[in-house]
């Protein structure tokens, strides 16, 4: 039995970075999908995100000249996944929008598991098991962790660049500006109504991880400072127990001095002291320029991409 035509319009987002061959083959498997098995209208935006491939951007661009459903929108340079995510929504004019990775490793057949969950604000891919390296999965369930802390993902729900967004939380995320955006923040900020949906994690079959130990450390320290105050947190409960017990300490000396003629510690003592302190100051005068820096860059209003041109 045929199901009936759905009226909504799906926005597919996919950021690209130095991919040719799987571009297209993503292009005709999410147009089987939503013709063969959702019935429902679409279109893909590809965002090629300042790829040093020559080839990138004329696939896209043929793709958009080929057909109705397909727009091209090129950066002028590479700004990252989370910049480039956030280009692609600000384009799309779906009812719902789906992102989605650029190397196949997120099936465009597993959409419709997506789409059956709708009626939430957020749906998350759940992979039952990643074809990722033991190196990233490891680092996946830390970043995890923090996630839940920092910016209130339930415990129960995985994040992941596959996933479906309503038309209220999309635009609720684009009235938030930051010059470092990170999409799980901006999607919690707006909502907390998220379900997960399973799909089916394949191998990679083209191009390589960009998320390299660098910019693993940026991402999180985005995290950290751009989207929690929990640093800043921290840095104040470590200073006022820190105060207390040299309050503690100095008062202990002055009082055995006083009361037992106690000669005072030693230069041992006085060096590991004076180094604690130093290093939690030193720490903490870092932390807060981390801030600052974040500070000048939302004041300047710097923006977070520049689209270079547009196809389609």
């Amino acid at each position: 039995m045929t199901p009936a035509p759905d009226a909504n319009l799906y926005s597919v987002v996919i950021p690209c970075f130095d991919t040719v061959s799987s571009i297209e083959r993503l292009a005709e498997r999410i147009r089987r999908v939503f013709d063969q098995d959702l019935h429902a209208a679409y279109e893909i935006i590809f965002v090629d995100d300042g790829s040093k491939n020559p080839q990138t951007w004329p696939t896209i661009e043929a793709l958009a000249k080929a057909g109705p459903h397909v727009r091209g929108v090129r950066l002028s340079r590479n700004f990252g996944q989370q910049p480039a995510t956030l280009c692609g929504l600000r384009e799309a004019r779906g009812d719902f929008v789906l992102t989605m990775d650029d190397d196949l490793q997120h099936r465009p057949e597993d959409i419709p598991s997506l789409v059956s969950r709708r009626d939430h604000d957020i749906v998350v891919a759940a992979f039952g098991q990643k074809n990722h390296s033991l190196f990233k999965r490891v680092t996946s369930r830390i970043k995890g962790w923090f996630d839940t802390v920092v910016i209130g993902k339930p415990k129960d729900v995985q994040l992941s660049p596959f996933r479906l967004l309503s038309r209220t939380v999309v635009d609720g995320m684009l009235e938030i500006y930051t010059p470092h955006p990170f999409i799980p923040a901006l999607m919690f900020a707006v909502s907390r109504d998220v379900v997960s949906a399973p799909a089916t994690h394949a191998i990679r079959e083209e191009g390589e991880t960009t998320y390299t130990l660098g910019r693993m450390i940026g991402l999180f320290a985005n995290l950290l400072v751009n989207n929690s105050s929990l640093l800043l947190k921290t840095i104040g409960q470590l200073g006022l127990g820190v105060s207390a017990l040299s309050f503690a300490y100095g008062g202990l000396v002055v009082f055995e001095k006083l009361a037992y003629d106690t000669q005072v510690a030693g230069w041992t003592s006085l060096m590991v002291v004076t180094l604690l302190i130093g290093g939690l100051l030193l720490f903490s005068l870092g932390v807060v320029g981390e801030y600052l820096i974040r500070i000048i860059s939302a004041v300047e209003k710097k923006p977070t991409y520049w689209v270079r041109e547009r196809r389609g």
